[in-house]
């Protein structure tokens, strides 16, 4: 079943491209589609299931978001090509607690981990982040829930107070491809067809210059 899932997806993949380049997108933030969607589609470093990050027993006590937050900004932030020499590795939660290094989506994981451990609704996202330059790269978060507002935990910021901010002041800086909720449901969000669209102008403008 897992062959033929896997054989489906890369079929439809190019028609999903072409049709999605041309659709409008009102919020990069909504939901687009939970069809066909994988772990390894977060990353090349996403190689397991979602429950297994959530395997064993974690040795950080905590007892509310600032525990966390204050956990977090005391770990170091080091890419994947130097602490393990791959590209991209995502570490288990438990590796992240031990090595306290890491990059953002093993600060991600944990907190997001830490949160629903706490009983907190939150979802594990996975986009693009924008800078103040107009560049960007990719990046991983953490949205919850509490008092019935949505906040966004920035994961890698080495100021404990300023890890979290309410979602409607910071939406604009981050573009979301996928998330994952408490139930291991995966969705794809809007912000990915943004991305699919602008390589497909891409595209476009380099074979227009290829003819030229």
């Amino acid at each position: 079943m897992g062959i033929v899932r896997r054989g489906l997806s890369w079929l439809l993949r190019p028609l999903h491209r072409f049709l999605v380049a041309r659709t409008a997108v009102s919020d990069p933030w909504e939901p687009a589609s939970s069809f066909l969607i994988r772990p390894d589609r977060f990353g090349t470093g996403s190689r397991r299931p979602f429950p297994w990050y959530f395997e064993g027993d974690s040795t950080v006590p905590v007892r509310d978001v600032t525990e966390i937050c204050r956990w977090l900004s005391a770990c170091e932030y080091v890419r994947d090509s130097d602490l393990f020499h791959e590209p991209d590795y995502w570490q288990h939660p438990l590796t992240f607690e031990q090595l306290r290094k890491g990059d953002c989506e093993d600060h991600a994981l944990w907190a997001w981990r830490k949160l629903i451990e706490l009983g907190i609704t939150a979802e594990f996202y996975v986009g693009q982040w924008l800078t103040d330059r107009g560049g960007r790269g990719f990046h991983a978060w953490v949205v919850f829930e509490k008092d019935s507002t949505l906040f966004l935990l920035e994961p890698v910021i080495k100021d404990a107070g300023m890890l979290v901010k309410p979602l409607s002041a910071v939406r604009s800086q981050d573009v979301p491809d996928f998330s994952v909720d408490r139930t291991f449901k995966m969705c794809a969000r809007s912000g990915l067809l943004v991305h699919w669209r602008e390589e497909e102008l891409a595209r476009r403008g380099r074979r227009r210059g290829q003819a030229a």
